[in-house]
């Protein structure tokens, strides 16, 4: 059987828009280095991002609520930046359609052109978090989706129970 590909995001910082293209599962075991990218990026003045989904197999609240906050602080920029979404499964836009998502974010139902050329690189997503930075991390994600649309607080409230709990005792 082959051995699957470790997931990843493959990043392209110097386009404009910045390109990030998600390479297998996106979930709270690496949505850190990307939740730093996001920050990076803005920080030097990027505004603008297209995430191609179409290798993205699956993905979890902690990833989307990370995309949620990239989006909402894009939001607050003078003018506003942008996140695309391209490429994404019926699976994967149903996801982001039901956390209402898709609100704060364009989705591209076209085929977006999507050169990388060289300067394509891997993100590393290596644990260099704390177990309370992360912590911090996964609950800033779901209140990232709250903040998104309330009716998330239902679907989220033992998430977010538990975590600020585990926040708090650190």
């Amino acid at each position: 059987m082959p051995e699957l590909a470790k997931p990843s995001f493959l990043v392209d910082a110097y386009s404009d828009p910045v390109v990030v293209r998600i390479e297998g599962r996106a979930s709270f075991q690496n949505s850190g280095c990307l939740h730093d990218f996001f920050a990076e990026m803005m920080k030097q003045g990027k505004p603008r991002f297209v995430l191609d989904f179409q290798n993205c197999t699956s993905m979890d609240s902690t990833f989307l609520g990370v995309m949620a906050g990239a989006a909402l602080d894009l939001r607050k920029q003078t003018p506003p930046g942008s996140l695309v979404i391209v490429r994404a499964s019926q699976r994967n836009l149903e996801l982001i359609r039901n956390l209402g998502l898709h609100r704060l974010v364009s989705v591209d139902a076209g085929d977006f052109p999507m050169n990388f050329g060289s300067a394509a690189t891997a993100l590393p997503c290596g644990g260099d978090r704390s177990e309370l930075e992360h912590a911090r991390l996964v609950l800033q994600a779901h209140e990232n989706l709250v903040a998104t649309d309330e009716s998330n607080r239902s679907k989220f409230q033992d998430v977010l129970t538990f975590l600020k709990n585990r926040v708090e005792q650190k």
